[in-house]
C-alpha cells in the first residue's frame, strides 16, 4: 500500500487541540517529519505548541517532541536563538533528531549557535560578570568536545576550547596524544587571532608548562615555538631560568635559544634577560659569559655584517647605467641614486661606488647632500665597531656645528648615518647623539641628531631621551620638530604611556606646522605598536579629528596596533575609510595599512586589493600598490605582480612610481626560473631609467626598485616576520618610516632596517665557523643569483658596397671569362676566398651554445658551503647529510618539509603563508670533536697607522684602512689578524671650503 502524500498540515494539527494525551503525541511526531514542508502553516500554531512543552500531565517523550517542534519551526523563521532554546529543552529527542536523515543543515545550524552562545556565557562566567551557563549547554558542548576527540578532530575542539576559555580540554587533549603539534597550533591561534592582549598571554602562560624539556638528543623541533611563546610574553621570568636549566649540559640549545631570542626580542627585554643571568661556577661562567655577549644583539650583527661582505653580488653595471642616464644636477635624480645605491650595498660597507664617483657625488647640494651622507649609515649598517670612525670627517667636531656653508646638511646626515649604523645592536651611541642634539642649535643637525636618536634607541623607553627630544620639538622649527616627533614615538615603542601620548596630540593640535604634525601623529602610532584593544580610545578619538593629518597618523595607530592579527575588524575599518574618507593621503595610508595587519597571510592581500587597484582615485591606486609590495615582498607572487605590471603603465606618474617599486620589492631574491616576470621587470626599470620623456617621478621609482630588487648584494629579503616566527619590529618600523618618503625622501634610508640576510650560518660549539656542507635538493637554476648585466657593445659602422653600374658588370664579366679560358685565374683560390669572407661575417653573430653542453639536463641538486645564501623559499629543499660531521641542533624551519628533488616553481599555494621561522644562525652539534676543524677565514686588512682624513688616498674595494682595532669577534677565528673599517673619505661636495 502506496503511503499517501499529505497537501496541508491542517488535520494533524487538529489532533494537538484534542484531550486524548495519545493522540497530541502521536500529532506531535507526525509534524516533527512534515514541518520542513508545512512550517508556515504549523507556525500560526506555535503558541499552542509552546505550551505542550509547558505542560507537565503530558510524557516527557511529548514535551520533547513538542520542543523539537518547536525549534524546527523557529529554525524556518529564521529566529536561530529561539529555535536553540527549545532545542536545549528538547533533549533526547534532539539527540535522536541528528541522526535522521534531511536534518542535517537543522543541527548544524542549532549545533553552531550552541557553541556560539556557549562561547559568549563562558567567557563571560569566566571573568566573573556574567550568569552561569544553562547545564543543557554545557552537556551539549561537552558531547561536541568529546565527538571531536574521539574523531581526531583535535584542532576543531581546541579552537572551541580557546574561544570558550576551556584550557582544560587544551591539556586534556595533550596528555591523551602526547602531540607537540597539539601546542603549536593553539600557541600560533592564539596569537594569530584578535583576541584580547590579557587573555592570549593568560593562554602562553598556560601552555609554556606543557611543553616538553628541550634536548639534543629528542630532537627539539619546537624550539622555534618555545621561541616564539618567550618573545611574545617577553617576559625574563620565563626565558631567564629556560637558559640556566639547559646550562651546561645543554649548552648548545643555551646558545640556539639565545641568538633565536635575539632575532625576534624587544631591546629592553634582551637587555633583562642579560642583565638577570647568573655568573656561574668555573664550569659554566665561560658559557653564561658567552650567553650574555649574544643578548647584546651584537654578534648576531657581525656575523650578519660578515656574510653579506663575503656574498656581495652588487652589479656595478646596473648603477653606471643609472648614473649615466640620470641628470646628476636634478636633486630628485641625484637622491634616487644615492638611494638606489644605498640599497644595493646595504650592510655590504662597500663604498667603491662613491669613491670611483666622487665627481658625481660633489654635485649634491642641500638635502641631497644629507641624503647621501645618510647613505653611508645604509651602506655600513652593523659596521657599529667602527661607524664614528666611518662618519668622523662629517660629524659635528668638538661638540659643537661647523661655521662652513652647507656644511651643516653632510654632518645632519652623518648623525643620522650614525643611527642607521646602530640600529639594534644596543650600543652606547645613543649617549653621543643626545649629547649633540642637545648642543646643536641648526635645524637641520638636530633634524639628522633627532632621526639617528630615535632609530639607535628604539623601544629603550628612556624618559630622559625622551624630554630632549620634546625640548627640541617645542623650538616650534619644522624640520626639527618633524624628526624629533618621529623619533619620539619610536623611544616609547610599544610603550601605550599615556603621559607622552597626551604631550604629543596637545602639541599636534596646538603647532601650525604641517610636517610637525606629521611627525607626531606617526609617533602615536609607534606608541602604540602592539597595544591592540589599549589603543582603540586613541584610534577613535584620532579618527574623528577634523585635521586631515591627524586622521592619517590614526589610519597608521589602527595598522601599528593590530599589525600581523589579521584582525576582521581593523580590516573592515581600514577599507571603510579608505573609499570615504575626504583626503587623499587618508585614503592611500589606509590601503598601504592593510599590508602592516595582514603580512603573514599574502596570499589574502591581492584578492583584498584587487578592486582598489582600479579605483578611480589615483592615490588608492598608489596605496594599493605599496600594500601589494609591503605585504608580498620576497615572495614572487604571482597573483600579486599580475595586479601591479598593468598599473606600471598607467596615466598619473606616482601610481606608476609606487608600482615600480613594489614589483622591486616582490621579485626580491627571485631567479628567472622561479618567477617568469623578472627578467621583463628588470628591462621594463631600465628603460624608464633611460627615457628622458618619461615623468621624473616614475624615474624615480625605477631607480628606487632596482635598489630594492638587488638589496644587500643579492643577499636580504624584507620580512615582517622575525625568524621566531613573531613580528619583526625593525622591519615594521622601517617599512612605516619608509611609506613616509612621499612627503620627505631622505626617511626611504629607513627601509634598510626592513632587510634580512638570508642565508645559513653555521657555528659550532665555540661559536666558531666551520667549514661544512650541506645540500639543497632543488635545482641550481631555481634559487640562483641573476646573471650579471653584459656591458653594451660599441656599434661599428658597417661598410656600404660601392654601387656598380650595369656596363661595367657586363665587361668585367667579358674579361673574367676571357681570363679564364687563357688559364689565368686560379678557380679555386677565388672559391676559398669567398668561404673566409663568409667566416668573418660570422662572427658578428651571436654565439651558439655548443650541442653537448646544451643537451646537458640539470642537476636535481647542489651542495652548499656554511655561510651561503639561502633563500626563505630555498628552506624547505635544505637537508643536512645524515653522515655529516655537523647537524643543527634545531630544524632548518619551523616546519618539517619533506624535501624534494628537482621541483618546479612554487605555487601560489605555497606563498599563501610568509615563510617565517628558520635559517638563519644555526648551532651545530659536531659529531666527530676528536677530528681537527677547519674554519671559513674572512676577509682581513694589514693594519698600519691612518692618515689624516684629508690625506686619505681612496681604495678601490671600499675597504677601509688603519682603523682603531676592535675587540675580537667571538664567531671569528681569534688567530686571525682583525680586519679594518672602510677607510674614510670626504664628499668634495660644491660650497664646502
Amino acid at each position: 500500500m502506496v503511503a499517501r502524500s499529505h497537501s496541508s498540515a491542517a488535520g494533524v494539527l487538529a489532533l494537538l487541540s484534542e484531550p486524548d494525551p495519545v493522540f497530541k503525541q502521536h500529532a506531535l511526531k507526525s509534524l516533527n517529519s512534515l514541518v520542513s514542508r508545512f512550517w508556515a502553516e504549523i507556525s500560526e500554531d506555535i503558541a499552542l505548541i509552546e505550551s505542550l512543552y509547558d505542560n507537565d500531565k503530558l510524557p516527557k517523550e511529548a514535551r520533547d517532541s513538542a520542543a523539537l517542534l518547536a525549534s524546527k519551526v523557529y529554525y524556518y523563521l529564521g529566529e536561530y536563538d529561539e529555535s536553540l532554546s527549545f532545542a536545549l529543552g528538547a533533549g533526547s529527542a534532539f539527540e535522536a533528531e541528528s541522526r535522521v536523515s534531511g536534518s542535517e543543515e537543522y543541527v548544524e545550524t542549532v549545533m553552531s549557535k550552541a557553541i556560539d552562545r556557549y562561547i559568549e556565557l563562558h567567557s563571560v562566567e569566566t571573568d566573573g560578570k556574567g550568569d552561569k551557563v544553562d547545564p543543557r549547554l554545557k552537556h551539549i558542548i561537552e558531547s561536541i568536545f568529546q565527538r571531536c576527540i574521539s574523531e581526531g578532530e583535535y584542532k576543531q575542539a581546541i579552537g572551541i576550547a580557546l574561544e570558550s576559555h576551556r584550557l582544560d580540554v587544551i591539556s586534556s587533549i595533550y596528555k591523551q596524544t602526547q602531540d607537540i603539534s597539539i601546542l603549536c597550533y593553539a600557541m600560533d591561534a592564539v596569537i594569530d587571532t584578535g583576541l584580547s592582549l590579557s587573555y592570549r598571554d593568560t593562554v602562553l602562560r598556560f601552555l609554556y608548562p606543557l611543553f616538553p624539556q628541550l634536548s639534543v638528543k629528542n630532537d627539539s623541533q619546537h624550539l622555534h615555538a618555545l621561541t616564539r611563546l618567550l618573545v611574545t610574553l617577553s617576559d625574563p621570568s620565563l626565558a631567564t631560568p629556560l637558559l640556566v636549566s639547559l646550562v651546561p649540559k645543554e649548552n648548545l640549545l643555551a646558545y640556539q635559544l639565545a641568538f633565536d631570542l635575539v632575532e625576534g626580542g624587544a631591546r629592553d627585554y634582551l637587555e633583562s634577560i642579560q642583565t638577570s643571568l647568573p655568573d656561574g661556577d668555573k664550569d659554566s661562567k665561560p658559557i653564561f659569559d658567552k650567553l650574555r655577549s649574544i643578548f647584546t644583539g651584537q654578534e648576531s650583527v657581525k656575523l650578519y655584517l660578515e656574510f653579506l661582505k663575503k656574498n656581495n653580488h652588487v652589479d656595478p653595471l646596473i648603477l653606471k647605467h643609472t648614473k649615466d642616464a640620470l641628470e646628476p644636477r636634478s636633486s630628485i635624480y641625484h637622491t634616487a641614486l644615492t638611494l638606489q645605491n644605498a640599497f644595493m650595498h646595504s650592510g655590504t660597507t662597500s663604498d667603491a661606488f662613491l669613491r670611483e664617483n666622487l665627481e658625481w657625488l660633489g654635485l649634491a647640494s642641500n638635502w641631497s647632500k644629507f641624503t647621501a651622507t645618510a647613505g653611508l649609515g645604509v651602506i655600513h649598517k652593523g659596521y657599529f665597531e667602527q661607524g664614528m670612525t666611518i662618519l668622523g670627517p662629517y660629524l659635528p667636531q668638538n661638540g659643537g656645528e661647523s661655521g662652513v656653508p652647507g656644511a651643516a646638511y653632510s654632518e645632519g646626515g652623518a648623525l643620522y648615518a650614525l643611527g642607521l649604523i646602530n640600529a639594534g645592536c644596543g650600543t652606547d651611541v645613543s649617549g653621543y647623539l643626545r649629547d649633540t642634539l642637545r648642543s646643536a642649535q641648526g635645524e637641520i643637525v638636530q633634524h639628522g641628531a633627532a632621526l639617528g636618536l630615535g632609530i639607535a634607541a628604539m623601544g629603550s623607553k628612556n624618559f630622559e631621551t625622551f624630554e630632549d627630544l620634546k625640548n627640541v620639538l617645542f623650538m616650534d622649527s619644522a624640520v626639527a620638530g618633524e624628526a624629533a616627533g618621529y623619533a619620539m614615538g619610536l623611544i616609547m615603542l610599544g610603550t601605550a604611556a599615556d603621559e607622552p601620548v597626551h604631550e604629543m596630540l596637545s602639541y599636534a593640535r596646538e603647532t601650525q606646522h604641517e610636517k610637525i604634525i606629521r611627525g607626531l601623529a606617526i609617533g602615536i602610532a609607534f606608541v602604540f605598536y602592539g597595544r591592540q584593544e589599549q589603543a582603540d580610545k586613541t584610534i577613535k578619538s584620532l579618527l574623528e579629528e577634523t585635521d586631515p593629518i591627524l586622521r592619517y597618523g590614526g589610519v597608521y595607530t589602527l595598522a601599528l596596533a593590530y599589525a600581523g592579527t589579521s584582525n576582521n575588524d581593523a580590516v573592515r575599518q581600514l577599507l571603510h575609510i579608505a573609499v570615504s574618507d575626504v583626503s587623499d593621503d587618508v585614503r592611500r595610508a589606509a590601503v598601504t595599512s592593510l599590508a602592516f595587519l595582514l603580512f603573514k597571510n599574502p596570499g589574502q592581500v591581492p584578492r583584498i586589493v584587487q578592486l582598489l587597484s582600479e579605483s578611480y582615485n589615483p592615490h588608492v591606486r598608489c596605496g594599493a600598490t605599496l600594500a601589494l609590495g609591503i605585504a608580498c615582498a620576497g615572495t614572487g607572487l604571482q597573483d600579486a605582480v599580475e595586479i601591479l605590471e598593468p598599473m606600471t603603465k598607467d596615466s598619473v606618474d606616482f601610481v606608476r612610481q609606487g608600482a615600480l617599486i613594489a614589483l622591486g620589492m616582490i621579485l626580491l631574491e627571485q631567479s628567472e626560473a622561479s618567477s617568469s616576470s623578472l627578467a621583463s621587470t628588470r628591462a621594463l626599470y631600465n628603460k624608464i631609467v633611460s627615457d628622458k620623456h618619461e615623468d621624473p617621478t616614475a624615474r624615480f621609482g625605477a631607480a628606487l626598485a632596482q635598489g630594492f630588487i638587488d638589496a644587500g648584494g643579492r643577499n636580504v629579503t624584507i620580512n615582517l616576520q622575525s625568524r621566531a616566527g613573531s613580528r619583526n619590529t625593525n622591519a615594521i618600523v622601517g617599512m612605516v618610516m619608509f611609506c613616509q618618503f612621499w612627503y620627505w625622501y631622505p626617511l626611504a634610508h629607513c627601509a634598510c632596517l626592513a632587510f634580512e640576510p638570508t642565508g645559513i650560518i653555521g657555528l659550532d660549539g665555540d661559536l666558531k665557523v666551520p667549514k661544512f656542507e650541506f645540500t639543497s635538493n632543488a635545482r641550481p637554476s631555481l634559487f640562483a643569483y641573476p646573471s650579471a648585466t653584459k656591458p653594451q657593445k660599441k656599434e661599428t659602422a658597417t661598410k656600404v658596397a660601392t654601387a656598380v653600374l650595369s656596363t661595367t658588370a657586363k665587361v668585367k664579366a667579358r674579361e673574367k671569362k676571357k681570363a679564364a679560358a687563357d688559364g689565368d685565374v686560379n678557380m679555386d683560390s677565388d672559391e676559398k676566398a669567398e668561404g673566409k669572407t663568409e667566416d668573418v661575417d660570422m662572427k658578428d653573430a651571436p654565439a651558439k651554445p655548443s650541442t653537448p653542453k646544451s643537451g646537458r639536463k640539470e642537476p636535481s641538486s647542489e651542495t652548499l658551503q656554511n655561510f651561503t645564501r639561502v633563500t626563505p623559499a630555498q628552506l624547505a629543499y635544505i637537508s643536512f647529510p645524515s653522515n655529516g660531521r655537523y647537524q643543527p641542533v634545531r630544524g632548518v624551519t619551523a616546519k618539517s618539509t619533506t624535501a624534494r628533488a628537482g621541483k618546479a616553481p612554487l605555487s601560489s599555494k605555497q606563498h599563501e603563508e610568509k615563510y617565517a621561522s628558520g635559517g638563519g644562525i644555526l648551532i651545530l652539534v659536531d659529531s666527530r670533536p676528536e677530528e681537527e676543524s677547519e674554519f671559513i677565514e674572512f676577509e682581513t686588512a694589514a693594519e698600519f697607522t691612518a692618515p689624516a682624513p684629508e690625506a686619505t688616498t681612496a681604495t678601490g674595494n671600499g675597504d677601509a684602512i688603519g682603523a682603531t682595532a676592535s675587540g675580537p669577534h667571538i664567531a671569528l677565528d681569534e688567530s686571525a689578524p682583525e680586519a679594518g673599517p672602510p677607510e674614510s673619505f670626504e664628499y668634495p661636495f660644491d660650497g664646502d671650503n
